[in-house]
């Protein structure tokens, strides 16, 4: 009995060994587990786990916008969706083009076609309004995708069109500004990993991890919206007086050299380019060819003081308005006998000016013109711009050279004008126009063209074109002006001149001291006139009194005197003080539409037509918020306060 209880204790104690021999060697089983999974497939399992909550994507950023010098956008990208197909993951595509033709606005028969596609990848919109793409996404159609792009809008509309330009749908610039400055203003595309933080915000990170900025940069102008619509308003109502085909104006600041204005009539609004014939978005201030006619004098006048040939009283024998020349004859509007070299350019005599153009000679009057800018791009970021027209000086005979000397024979651009008059204006320095508020390197000290004292002589001569000379309508009551009129013929496709004129006037406000210089062209006024004392003048006294009064230059009864006798009033609407005016047809209505949950693009276009432009805060697609009320009274017709606040596209 007592054996058998030692054998049942020895039994026991066996088991016991073994059971915890097991459990040890589970135990160090387990251990070595953990150390294998932890230093030889730790790595693994960790860039799993990460991938749970990171994933690896192209993205394109949004393209920048592109300012005015005060901020207001004058181009914008705005959130927006496109809806694609792959094919093979369709399942019926009779049936789910049945289902996507009311919302695409498509035949079902050409969205089937392309559903049964063979690619991998078809298109079926692009761009399409918030309101399809929640329907889209609410139908859950197996193969078809919607992937977020961005879409480019000018909430300004026509302001600034040509020389602003538009994009492509992939977002690409394809005219003006948008294509000059593409390389800044396009976002990047780059693969990135894309995680989000502890509020759920996206973080675009590098492949180290490194948050990184794919969107493109903003492009600030030198260009001040309310100055540009101005010039518009001007140039819309002297382009529709006179029957011209076409007007433009520069309006720049001198010291600065800074293009304030760069407007073209007839207006060409960026939304709406497709189906328009390239001719409306032509940059006709930086691409057109034109003869300067006697704008060109002032320029003339100043070679001959600044090579001492003449004094600016000594006289000039005008011929009586009749003087042959070899076998052509130069012929002057009124029959001039003798003028001091100041009124040959006050009274803009062609005669007087040949004469002076001869004295100086060919070779002589080319460098000036070359040194002023002249047959050469002004350097300013334009996707293209004309050189001009203007031959070497060994191919001059005397009939060429007279003709030049009042600007027949020759072709400058509106820039290239505006150009040479800025180095008048900046008493003969070589100052260079500005177009972008860019960290550039800080220019080569600007060459000297003419003396100060030669640059202030020819702007005395100016002064009296206006007082007393051609240049009268260009007056501003109180404030001294300077300028220079001009009226050329146009070439004609058959040799010679034909029947048609180009207008121009540049102005310098004031003229003794200028603070702008303001070029207006009118090509080929048909109506009434067509001198450019008369047609182009004008345009140049509306937009430079509009001009001292929105910077606070003009005194109010100074202010009051010139409106008496300017007929600028806005096409469209009363003047507006300086504030910016569209030109358009304003709505019915009398009071503020409802525009909340309306498309941005629409509602723009509505505010446009009634002649207002709105301020836009946020970056969504929708107007979510609107300053003033719905039903309440339209502000007055100038006034920006009108305010829109945008949110992301509501699901319907």
């Amino acid at each position: 009995m007592q054996m058998g209880t030692g054998k049942m204790k020895e039994t026991s104690r066996r088991r016991l060994v073994i059971g915890l021999a097991f459990f040890l060697l589970a135990w160090l089983g387990l251990w070595l587990r953990a150390g294998w999974v932890q230093v030889v497939k730790g790595p693994q399992y960790s860039e799993l786990a990460r991938r749970q909550h990171l994933s690896a994507e192209f993205e394109r950023g949004r393209r920048g916008n592109i300012l005015d010098r005060n901020g207001v956008v004058l181009a914008k990208s705005i959130p927006i969706e496109s809806v694609y197909t792959r094919p093979l993951e369709i399942p019926d595509a009779w049936q789910t083009a049945q289902v996507l033709a009311p919302i695409l606005d498509e035949p079902v028969k050409e969205l089937a076609r392309k559903l049964r596609s063979k690619k991998n990848f078809v298109w079926l919109a692009r761009q399409i309004d918030d309101r399809a793409a929640s329907r889209i996404r609410q139908k859950k159609l197996p193969g078809i995708h919607l992937v977020p792009e961005y879409a480019r809008l000018y909430p300004n509309g026509h302001v600034a069109g040509p020389l602003i330009g538009f994009v492509g749908l992939d977002g690409e610039g394809l005219e003006g500004l948008e294509r000059s400055f593409d390389g800044e203003l396009v976002g990047r595309t780059a693969e990135i990993v894309l995680a989000r933080d502890a509020s759920g915000r996206k973080l675009y990170l590098d492949a180290e991890g490194r948050e990184m900025d794919i969107d493109g940069r903003d492009v600030r102008l030198t260009i001040d919206v309310q100055v540009q619509a101005e010039a518009e308003s001007a140039l819309a109502r002297a382009v529709t007086q006179y029957g011209a085909t076409w007007g433009g104006c520069l309006v720049i600041d001198v010291p600065s050299g800074d293009i304030l204005a760069w407007a073209s009539y007839p207006f060409f609004n960026p939304n709406v380019y497709r189906g328009k014939s390239p001719s409306r978005w032509r940059n006709r201030l930086a691409l057109d060819i034109i003869e300067p006619g006697s704008t060109l004098k002032p320029f003339l006048i100043a070679a001959v003081l600044q090579e001492g040939l003449r004094r600016p009283a000594d006289p000039i024998f005008c011929e009586n308005g009749r003087w042959r020349l070899h076998s052509n004859i130069i012929r002057d509007t009124h029959a001039y006998g003798e003028l001091s070299v100041t009124d040959v350019l006050s009274f803009s005599s062609n005669i007087g000016s040949a004469k002076l153009g001869l004295e100086l000679g060919a070779e002589r009057f080319w460098n000036y013109m070359n040194a002023l800018g002249f047959g050469r791009p002004t350097g300013l970021p334009l996707s293209a711009e004309s050189r001009g027209l203007i031959r070497p000086s060994a191919q001059w005979n005397e009939i060429d050279t007279a003709s030049a000397s009042f600007g027949q024979g020759v072709g400058v651009t509106v820039l290239q004008l505006a150009q040479a008059y800025l180095v008048l204006a900046a008493d003969g320095q070589d100052r260079r126009l500005r177009l972008a508020q860019t960290s550039a390197s800080p220019q080569a000290e600007p060459r000297q063209v003419f003396s100060p004292e030669v640059a202030k002589a020819v702007r005395a001569m100016l002064v009296r074109a206006v007082e007393q000379g051609t240049g009268k309508s260009a007056q501003i009551p109180g404030v001294s002006v300077g300028g220079k009129t001009g009226t050329a013929q146009k070439a004609s496709p058959e040799g010679g001149y034909g029947s048609g004129y180009s207008s121009s006037f540049a102005g310098l406000v004031p003229g003794d001291t200028p603070r702008y210089l303001v070029v207006a062209v009118l090509d080929e006024p048909t109506k009434e006139q067509y001198y450019g004392g008369l047609v182009a003048a004008p345009v140049v006294r509306d937009v430079a009194i509009k001009t001292l009064a929105y910077y606070g230059i003009l005194p109010d009864e100074v202010l009051a005197a010139a409106a008496a006798m300017s007929l600028a009033t806005p096409v469209g609407g009363p003047a507006a003080d300086g504030r910016v005016m569209l030109v358009s047809k304003p709505l019915s209505a009398d009071t503020v539409p409802d525009l909340r949950g309306m498309e941005l693009r629409r509602a723009v276009e509505i505010l446009a037509r009634s002649g207002r432009i709105p301020q836009i805060i946020g970056d969504g697609s929708v107007v979510a918020k609107q300053l003033p009320a719905a039903g309440k009274p339209w502000p007055a017709l100038g006034d920006d306060s009108f305010t829109v606040w945008l949110s992301q596209a509501r699901e319907s």
